[in-house]
């Protein structure tokens, strides 16, 4: 290889490992050096054993233990659904499932505000605005999509035989179950609960807007402390703590996912039709789970006075004074941000999956973790740590636009990662030799074998990037900005938090806007990765 190539490909690795660097660990470090320095090592010991603390890191840990035992209960009949039958409309029950799981957290709020409202659970005796019930309702409506695709996938790839000889021999359904199914589904589900777990430990949007001012996790408590009260010791001291909890969980969910990949060879198997009962029982869970707040949040959007009318979608043009833009102005900045998140991740997350397939052991290994470790940090922690360290120059950049595209591409760049790098595993590696051996240059193999199969699958990637961004809203909230930069989440905070019908309305309208943005990006990943074999995504 000629020095100037050998330039090109240097270059090429170095560019994701400088971005994640600079825009991810430089950040990191800051968040320990603040927390932990000489100074306040003391102050970080005595807020651990305070009160206050305590509090809320129980709070935090019981929420999530509840929300994903209940997220786990009522989501297993939908994977057993999925994974044991075949029914019309199966692929498009599959992506309504999961598009809940890639909307705006506060769209999801807004969508439980109204149907609070709309059945006066707002106030009075049953409340359940501001309470942990909503919390409880809002992750389960979240997490659900998690439990049916991880478990349902591997439940479906067991061999089912063995259910059927226990019947065959006079076994009970329950006994069958208990006693021959759970204790193979034991991999998946604690690879699904593990995960559920970590996206409840961290849950910010819901518990800031449903849970209200009572009631905080590490999360909220993070924000308050950096954004409320300026107190950036205390907000590095949580962060801390946050981020060593979630690596001992993303620690679990590795081990488990491997556990999950070896414990049983699969075998595939014809699917039978679903029974009538069996599928309307699961429409009918998972409409009123999921279905019916949307629905209700659709009807809030349009309804005005005592009737009906897109009112509230025009009034979007319309600038308030308690926000500096309008709504539509608000929207267009997310566009804006979420193309050019997308664009950054999809480049940096695909040259990054070239080197993990065909770079050297170590190469592979040390890019694989050192890029796909923004996974596993919360976006609250992520925005706290961009607040305190990109402050000076030449890193100034906490006034400057291309801030926010940069930390949602860094939330995308996993997932980019994880659609590519199967894909191109996938490449039959007599092909590459083939060429090589016609002569074809490493760099010709890659531009005319590689890329043009991996491009579909860095397409729904970028995808994912953009539904993850046009939606962001923990580390947003932390990055300064011009007032005419707000994204539309920061704006539809904003509303939902103001008194008035017509300011109501006028929210439901932009979180519908939101809604449908992020509902055809999911419609059109699952489209992608189900009429293409090719593209196999590690989520």
């Amino acid at each position: 290889m000629n020095p100037q190539k050998r330039f090109v490909w240097a270059f090429l690795f170095f560019l994701p490992v400088l971005f994640v660097g600079v825009f991810f660990y430089w950040p990191l470090l800051k968040i320990f050096s603040h927390a932990l320095d000489g100074e306040r090592i003391n102050e970080f010991w005595s807020y651990l054993s305070s009160k206050p603390f305590r509090q809320i890191a129980w709070f935090t840990i019981w929420q999530a233990f509840l929300s994903t035992f209940c997220t786990m209960m009522l989501a297993l009949p939908a994977a057993y659904l999925v994974a044991r039958f075949s029914f019309p409309g199966k692929k498009l029950f599959q992506a309504l499932t999961t598009i809940p799981f890639v909307l705006p957290t506060v769209v999801a709020a807004g969508a439980f505000m109204a149907l609070f409202q709309r059945f006066g659970l707002d106030q009075g005796m049953f409340r359940l605005h501001h309470t942990v019930w909503a919390l409880l309702l809002a992750h389960i409506f979240f997490n659900l999509a998690i439990v049916v695709r991880t478990v349902g996938s591997f439940w479906a790839g067991l061999d089912p035989r063995v259910e059927e000889q226990a019947k065959i021999l006079g076994a009970a359904p329950w006994h069958i179950f208990r006693k021959i199914t759970l204790p193979r589904l034991v991999p998946a589900l604690a690879a699904a609960a593990s995960v559920v777990f970590v996206f409840c430990l961290t849950s910010f949007g819901i518990v800031l807007l449903l849970g209200g001012p009572t009631r905080a996790t590490i999360e909220t408590e993070i924000w308050r402390q950096a954004v409320w009260r300026g107190d950036i010791s205390v907000a590095s001291v949580l962060a801390v703590i946050q981020l060593g909890a979630v690596m001992v969980m993303v620690l679990i969910m590795n081990f488990l996912q491997k556990r999950q990949a070896v414990v049983e060879s699969k075998v595939e198997l014809n699917p039978e039709r679903a029974s009538r009962k069996l599928l309307v029982g699961n429409i009918l869970l998972l409409g009123i789970l999921v279905g019916l707040p949307i629905v209700i949040l659709v009807e809030r959007a349009i309804g005005v006075g005592d009737g009906y009318s897109f009112q509230n979608f025009s009034a979007m043009a319309d600038r308030i004074s308690l926000v500096p833009l309008s709504s539509l102005a608000a929207l267009k900045n997310s566009l804006l941000f979420a193309v050019v998140a997308a664009v950054l991740a999809a480049l940096l997350g695909g040259v990054a999956s070239f080197f993990v397939v065909h770079g050297n052991r170590w190469l592979s290994n040390f890019l694989d973790f050192g890029m796909m470790l923004p996974l596993g940090v919360s976006a609250v922690v992520l925005g706290f740590g961009m607040l305190i360290s990109l402050d000076t120059p030449p890193l100034d950049l906490r006034s400057s636009w291309i801030l926010v595209p940069i930390a949602h591409a860094l939330l995308g760049i996993p997932f980019v990662m994880r659609t590519v790098i199967p894909t191109l595993r996938r490449i039959d590696p007599s092909l590459r030799e083939s060429a090589s051996l016609l002569g074809a240059s490493p760099s010709k193999v890659t531009k005319y074998i590689d890329f043009p199969i991996a491009f579909r699958a860095l397409g729904v990637g970028a995808a994912f990037a953009f539904a993850i961004s046009i939606g962001e809203f923990g580390a947003t909230s932390f990055l300064p900005r011009s007032p005419d930069r707000l994204t539309a989440p920061l704006v539809l905070f904003r509303l939902l938090g103001a008194p008035g019908e017509a300011l109501r309305g006028q929210a439901m309208a932009l979180a519908v806007t939101l809604m449908v943005i992020t509902a055809a990006t999911v419609i059109l990943i699952e489209g992608s990765v189900f009429k293409r074999e090719t593209i196999r995504s590690d989520f």
